[in-house]
């Protein structure tokens, strides 16, 4: 038996995910009393229109994000993000947190997520300030130890403070994908759970919002 553990956040009209981004706007293409002039009396249907920033909610990141010549959505291995063995490092109370090349040993072919419980602040002023992120030598670590994704319930995987963005740099060079503002891995065991994280299939984008979830033993 198992059961699925949703980590992304709701997406809202009007939501900030990070500041200084375009927020979503959604609205109806065809509303329902429109559908029933088409369709007759009783027959409704509702067509949705929604334009939104591709960095919104919880979203992945893969190497066109950073690099011009590297890959987009289109591209993405689903064997990276799709049912992937996972685990869920616990470094609340950190602001830079510091992995080595042991504490990522055997972790190859894993889905790495990293537990600060900075999305208890997602939509307040709160969650846009004083985020915790990855070390520079913890990117360099998870990218030796071959892991397959590295995902992190903060605003930005990277300190940013400055334009430097070592950890993003370093791990999408490598083509391991970035999950960006996770939720609830309060709910996730340390390890022996899978992990998913599958966009759309869209040419020309690095990034776009995923359903995010984890399939736990019972």
């Amino acid at each position: 038996m198992s059961s699925l553990v949703d980590l992304s956040h709701t997406i809202t009209d009007g939501m900030v995910t990070y500041p200084g981004l375009p927020v979503p706007v959604i609205a109806d293409h065809l509303t329902r009393a429109a559908a029933e002039e088409i369709y007759g009396p009783g027959i409704t249907f509702q067509i949705g229109l929604i334009t939104m920033c591709t960095n919104t909610g919880t979203y992945i990141d893969v190497p066109f994000h950073r690099f011009g010549d590297g890959h987009d959505l289109t591209e993405l291995a689903l064997e990276t993000v799709a049912g992937v063995p996972a685990v869920c490092l616990d470094h609340r109370g950190e602001t830079c947190i510091e992995l080595t090349d042991d504490d990522v040993a055997g972790l190859q072919g894993h889905a790495v997520l990293i537990r600060t419980d900075h999305s208890q602040h997602f939509g307040t002023e709160r969650y846009l300030e004083g985020h915790a992120y990855l070390s520079a030598g913890t990117a360099e670590a998870l990218r030796d130890a071959k892991v397959a994704c590295v995902g992190i319930d903060s605003l930005n995987i990277d300190s940013t403070e400055g334009g430097q963005r070592p950890v993003h740099t370093t791990l999408l060079r490598a083509d391991i994908p970035i999950i960006e503002h996770l939720t609830n891995l309060e709910a996730l065991p340390a390890t022996g759970f899978t992990f998913t994280a599958v966009p759309p299939k869209i040419e020309g984008a690095g990034t776009f919002t995923v359903r995010a979830f984890a399939n736990c033993p019972t």
